[in-house]
Order: structure tokens, then C-alpha cells, then sequence
């Protein structure tokens, strides 16, 4: 089970007839929340999200399923945020 389920795809059917376009690829749905690429598939490998549609021609996602999960933010996040850093640490004794 994902963290934030598409819609029905009924739902996503009729919502394209009437001229909703909110199925984008994977580029477009990077753009419009502000992220790489690389990060929707990180989500998708985490099981965050899914795409509406997987083939050949890429990736589709339901665009405000991505912009819920852009705002969700991430599971863990450090009080302090150097310790979300990488490199060598100074370790207490």
C-alpha cells in the first residue's frame, strides 16, 4: 500500500474527457513541484507514490496525488539539520 493512493482510475478516465489535465509524465510532475526526477523515483521505490501508468513511453502520475506527497514532506526529519549532513562527525565520548 502506497503513502498516497491515486484516485480510481474511473475517476482519472472521466476527469481526462472533460478536459482535466492532470496525468502528466515524469519531468512535468518534477516541474510543478519543484523537485529533480530523481526524486519522484525515489518516491516510487519507497512506495510514497505510484504511477497511474507505467509502459514504454515513461512514468505517468496523477498530478495532485504528487503535489500531496511534495507537501507531506519526509517521514523522518532531524531536529537538528546538520545531522541530516553527510561526511565525517565528531562523535561525543
Amino acid at each position: 500500500m502506497v503513502a498516497y493512493p491515486n484516485p480510481d482510475g474511473i475517476e482519472i478516465h472521466f476527469a481526462r474527457l472533460q478536459g482535466d489535465a492532470n496525468l502528466v509524465d515524469l519531468w512535468e510532475a518534477a516541474r510543478a513541484v519543484g523537485v529533480k526526477p530523481g526524486t519522484i523515483r525515489v518516491w516510487v521505490s519507497r512506495r510514497k507514490i505510484e504511477p497511474v501508468l507505467n509502459g514504454e513511453a515513461g512514468m505517468y502520475f496523477h498530478l495532485p496525488t504528487i503535489k500531496a506527497a511534495a507537501e507531506g514532506g519526509a517521514k523522518h526529519k532531524p531536529a537538528d539539520p546538520a545531522a541530516n549532513s553527510r561526511g565525517p562527525h565528531a562523535h561525543a565520548a
